[in-house]
């Protein structure tokens, strides 16, 4: 698990290359061009040292000639990208090759191309453009995980785990592909699963882990956290169709829910895709103030919600079809690489402990 400066600070330290040759003439060459302290150079002497070190330490870049003993370069391009399953790592292939072998590098995974013999300068700017190009990547995704890590701790605030987000993303990419969704759609559905409910960040605590009901100035307080939600997300534009679900999923069919009072179809799709499965989860899993229901008496509150006018009537339909037919697809799979801030929030977590700072947990339910 990364340390939480891995996701704080990603912009001041020095950028860090891997050069990959075994000819020591042209490793040396490479590290008098990438000097101190502006650069850390480590080096490798063939494919198979560059990849274990790929493997153990994090790199900005790595450069790699294409002609080597063993494993050459564009195994080693492979190797990254299918074994490691790392796609966004700069991969610079330097060769003396015509247009054909650049073709072949580039279906193997290399990003970019240094030919030999190569002037000093532009070696220095394409390693500089590849690694800024990886940094504005690794800021947006720090910032994502700063999110799902925060949203994360307020479930957990809450009275919930983060399994809680964990099944949400889960069931609702499931019960979108059903409905036949899109790739982005998708995506935003797995988001909504973690982020719903990171305005509560914004509630005051005496309101938010409140034992027993609301008073209703205390309610219109709690209901703002849909508003707090779209305004922390919204500054990222990859975050553009997650932020429909965290406003809309508390509106209800006929138009009794909020922020805005939306009826019918001018609820947000993936909205209404979204709050069913977050309905489900809440009555079919155990809460500090509810037993888990079974199943049936699960599916009995969904159809009598749905006959009152809260819920899409048709995405009901399909969503119950998918819960007899298809109960499988409501166990949470255990899948290392949908993260989604989990290792960031456990290492918080850990911290606590180690610090003995107490949790408060919600006694009773809104």
């Amino acid at each position: 698990m990364a340390p939480l400066t891995h996701y704080l600070d990603q912009t001041t330290s020095a950028f860090k290359v891997l050069i990959v040759d075994d000819d020591l003439l042209q490793r040396k060459l490479a590290q008098a061009i990438l000097e101190g302290p502006r650069y850390v150079v480590l080096e490798a002497t063939n494919g198979q040292e560059g990849l274990d070190l790929i493997q153990r330490e994090e790199f900005d870049a790595v450069v790699l000639d294409r002609q080597m003993p063993g494993m050459d370069g564009e195994e080693v391009c492979r190797r990254v990208r299918q074994d490691l399953g790392n796609h966004l790592l700069p991969l610079i292939m330097v060769t003396g090759a015509g247009s054909s072998a650049l073709a072949s590098a580039l279906r193997a995974g290399a990003t970019d191309f240094i030919h030999k013999p190569y002037n000093a300068q532009e070696f220095q700017a394409r390693v500089d453009s590849a690694i800024s190009r990886k940094r504005l990547t690794d800021q947006l995704e720090s910032a994502e995980s700063v999110l799902f890590a925060l949203a994360r701790m307020v479930e957990a605030k809450d009275g919930n785990t983060g399994d809680h987000c964990t099944r949400l993303a889960q069931y609702s990419v499931r019960f979108g592909e059903v409905l036949g969704l899109g790739g982005d759609e998708l995506l935003a559905l797995r988001r909504g699963g973690v982020l719903h409910d990171i305005g509560k960040l914004g509630i005051p605590e005496h309101i938010l882990l409140k034992p027993g009901g609301f008073t209703p100035e205390e309610w219109a307080v709690m209901k703002t956290h849909t508003l707090i939600g779209e305004r922390l997300c919204s500054g990222l534009r990859s975050f553009r169709l997650t932020v429909h679900i965290i406003r809309s999923h508390h509106e209800r069919w006929d138009g009794s829910g909020y922020p805005d009072g939306l009826a019918g179809e001018d609820i947000p799709l993936l909205a209404r895709v979204f709050q069913i499965c977050d309905i489900y989860d809440a009555l079919t899993f155990a809460r500090p103030y509810k037993p888990a229901l079974p199943t049936s008496e699960v599916i009995r509150i969904m159809r009598e919600e749905t006959a009152r006018g809260w819920r899409d009537p048709a995405l009901m339909d399909v969503f119950l079809d998918l819960v007899e037919r298809e109960p499988e697809a409501f166990m949470v799979q255990s899948n290392p690489s949908d993260d989604l801030g989990l290792a960031l929030f456990e290492g918080i977590q850990i911290t606590r402990e180690q610090l003995d700072l107490p949790t408060p947990v919600r006694e009773i339910g809104q």
